[in-house]
């Protein structure tokens, strides 16, 4: 069987995009729930981090050039 459309290349960049933007999302609700202060202002640091890697690894997927779908001709 022959496919007609191209799968998608899978990268690493491709997954840690996924994952730090769970990471950072989750920090930042457990951040939200803190109780205290030094526990907030510690979780919102780490989701800030978290969405830093995000952020390059978005843009590492970008200009590798896999931020779109390949088009079909």
């Amino acid at each position: 069987m022959v496919r007609t459309s191209r799968t998608r290349r899978i990268t690493l960049d491709g997954q840690l995009v996924g994952y730090w933007d769970r990471e950072a999302a989750r920090l930042a609700t457990m951040a939200a729930a803190s109780r205290f202060a030094w526990q907030k202002r510690r979780l919102s640091r780490k989701a800030a981090e978290a969405q830093a890697k995000a952020d390059r690894s978005r843009q590492r997927e970008a200009d590798r050039g896999q931020a779109m779908p390949p088009a079909e001709a």
